[in-house]
């Protein structure tokens, strides 16, 4: 019993990675008649915790019904109404974690039947773990998505990007602005055609050290794509997708790293084939220096026993684009005059020089690494791209035993004590989520943090096996599948109610 909980918890942490690295069936979350109730729409493990946000004072109990017999499988008495700021709701919490026999179940609220029925399986997010993946696939730059591959999302390739013009802010003696450059591949960027060094490579990080901790699973899940039933992981292979163009993005001159490949305005509601004008690289920038070099030396770590001779150019890469930061330690991004596309400016830069350092040494053992990590130690936080550092405590704690001595407990230590700020979130949340303590928590790209979140508890979990640490992590996963306040799960397509017309090229221009 032990080795299949075990097994479950694993599933849910896959799951956890797989969802947060891009953001993007069962039971749903909506409205009847009177009773509104809030729960994750695609439905449980057996053993996971389990709630309901039923958004009613007056109600009192929450039952749920064996859909086969008609029995009443299990009752829940609502705790007492709790507001919840953010949307500024009373509400009451069903808890019905106890339920643990797989099945269809629909619900009751104070004998009032609901339109709403929760899945209780094993297998419950085996669907939604490769599609998370599948995600990077259909956002690939530069590629034919075959109807073998993508279905109905089928298209024609845009955006090759084998001649790239040099912008004026990145010209240098070696390449004039103007100059011609190829750098394909890589994934476009959450609504538009561009191509950011600097938030690539947190989504690609995330799908490394899913690799990292799970790796067999990794190795024996498909999810067609062109590159499947070759001797490499599905998810090997799409996370290189990306790496390809980093790679490109570096100056083989000096090291620097060009912050973005984008035309100078955001292309309209097209499809990429129809998207045209010129690309540009533009800037070479501290932060995109550093975020390059984590990236690559994760992946020199994770290719080496896969393609040693990709590994190590890899590692020649991340060493080469650290000294450039070095020598260069405040270069923030600053848009030029003529561009208008994404900037992802960020001036605050000791995050990612400690994350990168962390993920150089652990790759080389370098001694220098140390000391610019104990330099550059930044307190542990909830990554988002513009926020690093916790990817360096991830990293740092998971690999713990190549530390020395004296740092060997002090990242896990970290680690865990941001943990228990989120676990006390929790305890203090009306719809008994960590995320949406504060209005920092409710920005663009908020889903991402909710699960960052969730990362930063599944690392807690696996260093402790603390239950409370992963029963926390999967409360942001409920709220991302539609436990919260809009009613909606926010993974496109999983879910009875899911976003439509949301902002993304492709999909408000494919038909």
């Amino acid at each position: 019993m032990n080795r299949i909980l075990a097994r479950c918890h694993q599933i849910q942490a896959r799951t956890i990675f797989a969802v947060m690295g891009l953001l993007l069936g069962g039971c749903a979350g909506g409205q009847s008649g009177s009773i509104d109730v809030r729960l994750n729409q695609l439905g449980f493990f057996p053993d996971a915790v389990k709630h309901a946000v039923v958004v009613s004072s007056a109600a009192r109990a929450l039952e749920l019904i064996d859909a086969a017999s008609g029995e009443v499988a299990y009752r829940a008495e609502l705790k007492p109404p709790a507001v919840w700021p953010p949307s500024n709701e009373s509400v009451r919490m069903a808890d019905f974690s106890a339920l643990r026999e797989p099945g269809l179940y629909r619900l009751r609220v104070d004998g009032e039947a609901l339109s709403i029925t929760v899945d209780i399986r094993p297998a419950i997010y085996a669907e939604l773990n490769i599609a998370a993946l599948k995600a990077f696939y259909f956002n690939r730059a530069g590629a034919t998505l075959e109807q073998a591959y993508a279905g109905r999302w089928a298209r024609e390739a845009g955006h090759p990007d084998i001649d790239v013009m040099m912008h004026a802010s990145a010209a240098s003696a070696e390449r004039r602005a103007g100059a011609r450059l190829s750098a394909p591949r890589g994934w476009y960027d959450a609504g538009d055609f561009n191509k950011y060094v600097v938030n690539s490579g947190i989504s690609t990080y995330a799908l490394l050290l899913a690799y990292e901790h799970f790796p067999d699973y990794y190795r024996s899940v498909g999810t067609n794509i062109p590159e499947s039933g070759n001797a490499v992981p599905d998810i090997l292979d799409e996370i290189r997708w990306n790496l390809d163009w980093l790679l490109a993005m570096q100056d083989p001159n000096d090291g620097g790293v060009y912050h973005k490949l984008t035309t100078l305005n955001f292309a309209g509601a097209t499809m990429p084939r129809d998207a045209g004008g010129q690309r540009y690289v533009v800037q070479k920038t501290t932060a995109a220096a550093l975020n390059f070099a984590a990236v690559m030396a994760v992946a020199a770590r994770v290719w080496g026993e896969v393609e040693p001779e990709f590994a190590n150019r890899c590692r020649v890469a991340a060493a080469a684009a650290y000294d450039w930061a070095l020598s260069h330690p405040d270069e923030p991004y600053r848009q030029p005059a003529d561009v208008h596309t994404g900037e992802y400016a960020d001036d605050e830069l000791e995050d990612e020089f400690f994350w990168a350092a962390a993920e150089l040494y652990l790759l080389s053992g370098d001694q220098r690494y140390i000391d610019l990590i104990e330099r550059m130690a930044q307190p542990m936080t909830t990554p988002v791209w513009s926020d690093v550092a916790g990817l360096g405590y991830f990293s740092l704690a998971t690999h713990r035993e190549r530390l020395p001595a004296g740092l060997a407990g002090r990242f896990e230590m970290e680690l865990r004590q941001h943990a228990d700020e989120l676990v006390e979130r929790r305890r203090h949340s009306a719809y008994g989520i960590p995320f949406g303590a504060g209005p920092e928590d409710f920005h663009w790209g908020g889903n991402g943090t909710a699960l960052s979140q969730s990362m930063v508890l599944i690392q807690a979990f696996m260093h402790t096996g603390s239950r409370e640490y992963l029963d926390a992590a999967t409360a942001n996963l409920d709220y991302v599948l539609g436990r919260n306040a809009t009613g909606y799960s926010f993974v496109t397509g999983y879910g009875q109610r899911t976003p439509m017309h949301i902002h993304h090229r492709v999909s408000y221009s494919d038909g």
